[in-house]
């Protein structure tokens, strides 16, 4: 073992491993644990939004890293499932004067992490401890003391900051008796991954997203291990089925069919199916510890922001948190991290996300049709589409949240 670390962190996906990444390039001593024995391969958050690929420019190389094992979309799409009706389509491009990177890039979530930890283990002060249960966590003056399950028992380490990157289920969140509201919703949701090319044989976008009355659906492309590439189309499902009447070779043929009509029967090479939650901490900031990602806020894919949030977290946090150890700077950054991370969570990603399902899901007609055609308008008009585009890319949240002080708070 080396000297006690600065910073101990929980939690080995992106979120964590950007952080101790972002800590240790700085000689800032950090010790990472996760649970599992090697870095997670299920395909979960794809999508890399301009805002993000900001903050991760930081680290020379790994935005153009990224475009290189996953896909650059500049354009997404909306569509009226019923009617087959693209009803608006926006382009990036409308934010080359806004951002250096006006696209989004499509880089599975598996392979962030990948990138992360393989810079992440050039450095000689950060270590990082795979298969290591954090299990308590206690606040001293000095420091945080952390109490790891590992392959050879428990053992205790401390640092003078703990990071709590370690999911929606976060041991270190609840250890600190921080609260976690919001809602679950009802349906569950069921992600549905086949090599069909959507835009070849229907023009779909890299992106696209399906408004249906009955069944809304998100469907988005990903590199996968390389061309032609997989798509992934996400569901609702009904909360009264068993996961195995929603999950059975069927099943699933029919759902895809009854969407997307075709005379050959879809591959499914991957089939998934979750619980979907709308949840923010009620802080941040519990004294020493610090929580970041899922472990602060949870919310449905629909936008692709939970990611995105928690990298843009997990930058946000580390410029303060090498102020104070580096620089002596007062520990109150801290507050202001809290601050702003959860203006975003609250004020932007869950009302977005929100929505966007809302929208998605309209029943009434009228309503439906307004959308429709306000989403056009949008799309037509420059100025409007490039405004939606900043929201959407979430480059206006984080400009607004840079302004935010506790003092006028």
């Amino acid at each position: 073992m080396t000297t006690d670390p600065q910073v101990l962190i929980s939690g080995g996906g992106p979120v964590g491993l950007f952080s101790a990444l972002l800590l240790g390039r700085q000689g800032i001593r950090v010790r990472l644990f996760d649970v599992n024995a090697t870095l997670q391969r299920d395909p979960r958050a794809a999508t890399t939004h301009p805002a993000t690929l900001e903050v991760l420019s930081d680290v020379d190389g790994l935005v153009e890293a990224m475009a290189e094992v996953g896909l650059v979309a500049p354009i997404f799409q909306f569509w009226d499932r019923p009617s087959g009706r693209l009803v608006a389509e926006f382009d990036h491009a409308l934010l080359a004067g806004e951002t250096d990177f006006p696209y989004v890039i499509q880089c599975e979530q598996f392979k962030t992490s990948k990138l992360l930890l393989e810079r992440v283990q050039q450095l000689a002060n950060v270590e990082v401890f795979f298969e290591h249960d954090v299990l308590q966590v206690e606040q001293v003056a000095d420091g945080v003391l952390v109490s790891v399950r590992g392959p050879d028992g428990i053992t205790t380490h401390k640092g003078s900051y703990l990071i709590g990157a370690d999911g929606g289920r976060s041991v270190v969140r609840k250890q600190c008796n921080i609260s976690f509201d919001g809602f679950t919703w009802n349906e569950r949701f069921i992600v549905l991954t086949t090599p069909f090319d959507f835009l070849k044989h229907r023009g779909y976008s890299y992106r696209s997203y399906f408004a249906d009355p009955d069944e809304w659906c998100n469907c988005f492309k990903v590199a996968a291990d390389g061309p032609p590439g997989l798509w992934r189309t996400v569901f609702p499902t009904d909360p009264a089925l068993a996961e195995a009447e929603l999950m059975n070779d069927e099943a699933v043929q029919a759902r895809l069919q009854k969407f997307f009509p075709s005379d050959q029967r879809y591959d499914i090479v991957h089939r998934n199916l979750y619980t979907t939650h709308q949840r923010v901490a009620t802080t941040f900031r519990s004294g020493r510890v610090v929580l970041a990602g899922d472990a602060a806020h949870v919310n449905n894919p629909i936008g692709g922001m939970g990611l995105n949030g928690g990298l843009q977290d997990a930058g946000n946090l580390c410029k303060k948190l090498l102020q104070i150890l580096l620089n002596g700077a007062d520990d109150r950054l801290l507050d202001l991290y809290s601050l702003q991370r959860r203006t975003v969570a609250v004020d932007f990603v869950q009302e977005q996300s929100i929505a966007n399902k809302r929208q998605l899901e309209a029943r009434d007609e009228e309503t439906r049709q307004r959308n429709f055609d306000q989403l056009s308008q949008v799309a037509a008009d420059p100025d409007k589409a490039r405004g939606f585009l900043l929201r959407a890319s979430m480059l206006s949240a984080q400009r607004r949240v840079a302004n935010l002080s506790l003092e006028a708070a």
